[in-house]
C-alpha cells in the first residue's frame, strides 16, 4: 500500500519531542509579545507598562477569589496561566527544566499523551493552590505546576538516570548525580518552603508539590496500564539529562 504525505509526516514526528519544543516555543513567544518582557514598546513605558502588566496578569492569570464567583471564563484561566511568566528568570527557569526533562518523558509516553498530561496536571496543580488560598486576589501565572508534573513523571520513569546539575550553594560546582536524588532533594525543598510560606502569594510552592505528586502518580498509572497490555514489558532505559 503506498504511503501518503500525511503518513510520512506522522512517521517523521514519531519519537520526536514536538510537544516539549512546541510548549517551550509558545511560552517564549507569548512572553516576548506580552507586557512582562518589555521587549516591545507597544505596551508603553514606566507606569503605563506596569499597569499593562498588572491588567494582563489579572485577565489571563489565575485569581483564586475569582474562580468561585467569576463564572465559566474564570475556570479557563488555570489553562491560560500555564503559558504566561512574570519575568525573564521565571521563563528561562521553566523552559530549561521543560527541555531537559520533558523530552525524555515525551519520548517514553508519546506526544499526545504527554501534552494531555502536561495540561491536565498543570491545570490541577494551579487549582489546588487556588483552593488553598480562596480569598487571594493576587494573580498566579507560570507553568511551574506543569513542569513539576514533568519532574515527577521523570522520577518514576527514569529513576536510574543521572543528571548533571549546578548548585549555587556549592559555588555552582557541576555535579553528576542520580535523578532520583536530585528530584527528591528538589521536591523536599519545595515542601519545606511550603511549610514556611503560609502567607499566600509569591512563589506557589504548593502548586509545585501538587504538580510533582500528580505527575508521579500519572506516570505510575500509565506504566501499570501499559504493562497490563504488553505480555513482555520492554526494558526500561536510562535517560541522560543536564540542568
Amino acid at each position: 500500500m503506498p504511503r501518503t504525505p500525511g503518513s510520512n509526516l506522522i512517521g517523521q514526528l514519531a519519537g520526536r519531542p514536538v510537544a516539549t519544543y512546541g510548549l517551550a516555543a509558545v511560552s517564549v513567544a507569548l512572553f516576548l509579545l506580552g507586557p512582562a518582557s518589555g521587549f516591545t514598546t507597544v505596551h508603553g513605558e514606566g507606569a503605563e507598562l506596569r499597569a499593562a502588566q498588572q491588567a494582563y496578569f489579572q485577565q489571563w492569570g489565575v485569581v483564586p477569589v475569582q474562580l468561585w464567583d467569576g463564572g465559566l471564563r474564570a475556570w479557563t484561566t488555570p489553562l491560560t496561566a500555564l503559558f504566561l511568566h512574570g519575568n525573564w528568570f521565571h521563563l528561562l527557569g521553566n523552559v530549561l527544566f521543560l527541555l531537559v526533562f520533558g523530552h525524555l518523558v515525551e519520548e517514553r509516553t508519546g506526544v499526545a499523551r504527554f501534552l494531555c498530561a502536561y495540561l491536565c496536571v498543570g491545570y490541577a496543580a494551579t487549582v489546588v493552590y487556588a483552593v488553598a488560598h480562596p480569598d487571594s486576589s493576587e494573580s498566579l501565572v507560570g507553568a511551574s505546576g506543569a513542569i513539576s508534573g514533568v519532574l515527577g513523571a521523570f522520577l518514576y520513569l527514569f529513576p536510574r538516570a543521572r543528571v548533571t546539575s549546578v548548585y549555587p550553594f556549592l559555588f555552582f560546582l557541576p555535579l553528576r548525580l542520580p535523578a532520583w536524588l536530585v528530584l527528591v532533594f528538589w521536591v523536599s525543598l519545595q515542601w519545606l518552603a511550603l511549610r514556611i510560606d503560609t502567607e499566600g502569594p509569591g512563589v506557589a510552592h504548593l502548586a509545585h508539590v501538587a504538580g510533582f505528586a500528580l505527575g508521579f502518580t500519572w506516570a505510575w498509572v500509565w506504566s501499570r496500564g501499559r504493562r497490563s497490555r504488553v505480555s513482555t514489558p520492554a526494558q526500561a532505559t536510562e535517560g541522560e539529562a543536564r540542568t
